[in-house]
């Protein structure tokens, strides 16, 4: 009898339609780069498909889209600063942090090793490059405090996103707003080597640069905590197996496939956030109130209105 049943349960299993993969749209903050390591590792392991996932992976046309689209319902998840979200929440966008991709900055203020700036106070007077007005404005603020400077001491330089050129070509004397992971290593590429100011060592709060964030009223949807399961799972997995992991990441584009994102695979692996759903709301409170502080925001709402851990509600 026991065996009957054993054989009837395998012949029903054998029968039952496989269940299909429920669909899910991540918007990337930019083209596909080592920041991305998780989620491209998630999806050539199979850790989405094992969690019943079709995990779309969608580069922006414009940076600034990606938490717009899921705010307006058409993305499930955007990659996104956590700097950008104390922002989009004083506007009041739906907006509520998820999880964390890279739990650290890698915004920082480069000057060229061999030029004549070798500390902040050497920037008076001199010419400092960005990309993106407002937070940069507020972070290049602060650093310069620490050392009795201020913005009016320095001329600002709009260069878009050229950063490592237009310092490399003199333009300017420093550009704030280059990622650690990638200008100082394409700098060093082209024989130019940049010297770094990290802004959480020089009056900056620490904050977590790569977030994912969801729409408010999405947070019950089961697939963010399937997500957010595999993408742990492929954190973990790659910092165990970094070699491996890299020769999977490169083989899914030719364009990946060189010096600068191996350099900046290896730069980026010990900032990748290991507890991906895990939330500090000490560091959230801290960060918002120094915005509020730089005039960037109004009063900032309770942390857990825009910042979650989804495996403690």
């Amino acid at each position: 009898m026991r065996l009957f049943s054993l054989v009837l349960a395998l012949l029903l299993g054998l029968a039952a339609p496989a269940r299909a993969a429920e669909d899910l749209t991540v918007m990337l903050d930019w083209f596909v780069n080592p920041d991305h390591g998780p989620l491209v590792i998630a999806r050539e392991k199979g850790f989405f498909a094992a969690e019943g996932l079709e995990v779309e992976l969608i580069a922006p046309a414009d940076p600034n889209d990606p938490p717009k689209l899921v705010a307006a319902g058409r993305a499930d998840i955007a990659v996104s600063y956590q700097p950008q979200l104390h922002l989009q929440i004083d506007e009041g966008l739906p907006l509520v942090r998820i999880g964390t991709l890279v739990a650290t900055p890698l915004n920082s203020l480069v000057v060229l090793a061999s030029g004549p700036v070798t500390s902040i106070e050497d920037l008076a007077g001199r010419k400092i490059g960005f990309s993106v007005g407002g937070f940069e404005d507020a972070l290049l603020g602060a650093m310069l405090q620490k050392y009795g400077l201020s913005l009016d001491r320095v001329t600002l330089v709009n260069v878009n996103f050229s950063l490592s050129p237009s310092l490399i070509g003199g333009q300017v004397d420093a550009v704030i707003g280059a990622f650690r992971n990638f200008e100082l290593n394409q700098m060093d590429l082209v024989g130019a080597p940049g010297r770094a100011f990290y802004p959480e060592e020089e009056g900056v709060p620490a904050y977590d640069e790569l977030i994912y964030v969801a729409r408010a009223d999405r947070l019950g949807d089961p697939r963010l905590r399937a997500f957010l399961t595999a993408v742990e799972r492929a954190t973990l997995w790659l910092i165990n197996h970094p070699e491996e992991a890299w020769n999977i990441f490169r083989n899914t584009s030719a364009e990946l496939d060189d010096e600068l994102n191996a350099r900046a695979w290896r730069d980026t692996l010990p900032r990748f956030a290991l507890r991906p759903a895990a939330l500090d709301v000490g560091r959230y409170a801290r960060f918002a109130d120094f915005l509020r502080e730089r005039g960037l925001i109004g009063e900032p709402p309770a942390v857990e209105s825009y910042a979650v851990d989804l495996f403690r509600r």
